[in-house]
């Protein structure tokens, strides 16, 4: 599985401001919604509940989010790069500024995993994150997540 299959250039948003993890997690809900058609207070709540069971800060100044979504048909990412660094309690108390939230169907299981893990080992490259954190625009961003799964793709 690579990044691109989780990707569509629409869940990609390079530009987003928030002060704290709740306002992150609704802007990722928010963003969301309006791709997978659906309402963005089950997608908040869904992400809030997994945050309960620990942090989904990775570190590095990365997190994770994720969830499981009723109605949802296949695996699907999002994708925001915040504006400032937040505080998001991750494992290395590094601030984050690079979001890649991943949803799943219920039935998902190790399919689920399998995404966690790729999307983990592409944002631990130094240069992914660099990259991430330099591109202009959300069309760059998602050539650069959408290539990163050794796909050749064009972007």
């Amino acid at each position: 599985m690579s990044l691109y299959g989780l990707l569509d250039r629409h869940s990609i948003n390079g530009h987003v401001s928030v002060n704290s993890k709740r306002q992150a997690l609704q802007a990722v809900a928010e963003h969301a919604a309006k791709l997978f058609k659906m309402d963005a207070d089950v997608i908040f709540n869904a992400l809030v509940d997994r945050e309960k069971q620990g942090s989904t800060g990775v570190g590095l100044g990365v997190a994770v989010p994720h969830a499981a979504l009723e109605g949802l048909t296949q695996m699907r990412g999002i994708f925001v790069r915040l504006e400032s660094p937040i505080d998001y309690d991750s494992i290395d108390h590094v601030p984050v500024d690079l979001v890649f939230a991943l949803f799943a169907p219920p039935e998902a299981g190790s399919e689920h995993l399998r995404a966690l893990a790729k999307v983990s080992r592409a944002l631990r490259q130094k240069s992914m994150r660099e990259q991430l954190r330099a591109l202009d625009t959300n069309d760059a961003l998602y050539a650069l997540l959408a290539d990163s799964g050794g796909n050749t793709h064009a972007a």
